[in-house]
């Protein structure tokens, strides 16, 4: 199961995009609201989650996306839901992705020491210890990270590549009309 977690300020199309590319590569996609199930994005968007944070469980999970957007990111951030989970992906190993600010969450955690990254600019100095690329989306080991809302398709057509296969990332793309 793949958590796409919402906070109150959460960037609509860096997280509806990538729920809906991942769903369409027939992943279990569970979103998560923080705080309760009905989740406002930072464009005045209202989203009902999936679940809301106390649901949420490291059981079955093989991934968690973060979705940037302010203030959701800093509202993710200090989700205690967020950071146990963080852990326990951590700890098993499991995907991490992260787009625009929400890298940030992963810098100031240390996740990203020795690994390369990409976020929004202008928060480079918050991925303390990564390699900041300028790439649209950085892979390295479990983690993905992408720059940033225009970039939302191809940060989840990378998700599917990498966990489900790059053939099945192209059908998608194809499929979708993306040039």
């Amino acid at each position: 199961m793949i958590y796409v977690f919402l906070a109150m300020g959460f960037e609509e199309i860096e997280a509806l995009a990538v729920v809906d590319i991942l769903r369409r590569a027939e992943l279990d996609v569970v979103t998560v609201g923080i705080g309760g199930r009905t989740i406002r994005g930072c464009h005045g968007i209202i989203v009902a989650a999936d679940i809301e944070d106390s649901q949420a469980t490291a059981h079955g999970l093989e991934a968690i996306v973060l979705p940037g957007g302010m203030p959701g990111t800093l509202n993710l951030e200090h989700s205690p839901v967020v950071q146990h989970l963080l852990d326990s992906a951590v700890e098993r190993d499991l995907w991490i992705c992260a787009i625009c600010a929400a890298p940030s969450i992963l810098g100031h955690r240390g996740l990203l020491d020795g690994r390369t990254a990409v976020c929004f600019p202008g928060y480079e100095q918050e991925l303390t210890g990564a390699t900041v690329t300028d790439t649209a989306v950085a892979v390295d080991g479990h983690y993905i990270t992408a720059c940033g809302a225009g970039e939302a398709l191809s940060f989840g057509l990378r998700i599917v590549s990498e966990m489900v296969s790059p053939e099945r990332a192209a059908m998608l793309k194809a499929s979708m009309q993306c040039r």
